[in-house]
């Protein structure tokens, strides 16, 4: 059985015992996990913990992940690196003081993300909904990543596309709908709730895969590195959240699986319900586990492991190996 992603929502204490992790509620055991089963844990609860649990977390290699009441990502536990490679370190380093070679990784970023939004927007169009005109504004945008001369550049170009994407949603999602545009802190309606978190679970999953290689998670080429974030998770996600972030969100209205009562305003601040929290990370594990034939590989692998193979494919760049080119959806 390979290891998965564990959830605890509820407030309590979370515990050694002897091979497990128990999470305790009012002094009863409310759910034992056996270590050799986790990949990371996700906590939503007010969670009490002691430095003892950290101890043995850090020696299984587990990445805990932590969100607030208000359901925004507040950090990661990252335990010491064991896949540690100095000369892939200087070799990031040395790409992203280099500005060709920087701004090279970046454009392919998103050129890949832009192509995977246009596979989902194609997808719509097959099925009846009128999206020529996000389609033809999102393709002209995209031939203007390779003349970009900065990153700058490029990250501005990828907010057009992003902004014409999200002018197509409305369409593509079969209600209602009041969504404008992307708004982030706050998120104002639903879809950009639904969005933020969402894509806060994306980020913190390829923290999880960048873990299991010898890449820095700190050097990036896209975003700018910083010393409150994991950048490089931020890169890459770009090119996955339109599989599995927006592909999930579209699922959920579609049927109706996540409504407006699955929210409440508080503070200003449209948050989703503890109850309603459970089924959209259930249906985005589904789409994490969900699996698909690899064209390279001859072998079924899931969507979460190919951000692994991504991340591969950027080590072998690094070193020269083979020249980088993100991830398009081939389906």
């Amino acid at each position: 059985m390979s290891n998965k992603s564990f959830y605890v929502f509820s407030n309590g204490e979370l515990k050694r015992k002897n091979d497990s992790l128990t999470f305790y509620n009012n002094n009863e055991i409310k759910k034992d996990i056996p270590v050799e089963r986790v990949a990371d844990l996700y906590i939503f609860g007010n969670v009490v913990y002691n430095s003892q649990l950290f101890d043995f977390l850090a020696k299984k290699g587990i990445i805990v992940h932590m969100f607030n009441y208000y359901q925004y990502y507040i950090g990661s536990f990252y335990p010491k690196e064991t896949k540690v490679s100095g000369s892939l370190l200087v070799k990031q380093v040395e790409y992203y003081l280099n500005l060709d070679k920087r701004l090279y990784i970046a454009k392919e970023f998103i050129k890949a993300a832009s192509d995977n939004i246009l596979r989902n927007l194609k997808y719509y169009k097959a099925r009846g909904k009128d999206l020529s005109i996000y389609i033809l504004a999102i393709e002209e945008f995209s031939k203007k990543i390779d003349k970009a001369k900065d990153v700058s550049e490029v990250m501005g170009i990828e907010g057009n596309i992003r902004k014409t994407y999200y002018e197509a949603w409305p369409i593509i999602i079969n209600r209602e709908i009041e969504f404008e545009k992307r708004v982030k802190r706050p998120p104002d309606n639903m879809i950009n709730t639904l969005i933020s978190f969402m894509n806060s679970i994306c980020y913190t999953k390829v923290i999880s895969e960048i873990y299991k290689t010898h890449l820095n998670p700190t050097i990036s080429y896209l975003h700018e590195p910083s010393e409150k974030r994991f950048s490089l998770s931020l890169d890459v996600s770009e090119i996955f959240k339109p599989l599995l972030v927006d592909r999930t969100i579209f699922s959920l209205l579609n049927r109706n699986i996540i409504t407006e009562n699955d929210f409440e305003m508080e503070n200003n601040y449209l948050r989703i319900k503890d109850k309603s929290v459970k089924k959209i990370i259930e249906e985005l594990e589904n789409t994490f586990d969900r699996k698909i034939k690899h064209r390279s590989l001859k072998r079924e692998v899931s969507y979460q492991y190919l951000i692994r193979l991504e991340l591969y494919k950027l080590i072998k760049h690094l070193y020269n190996d083979k020249e980088y080119k993100g991830f398009r959806i081939w389906w």
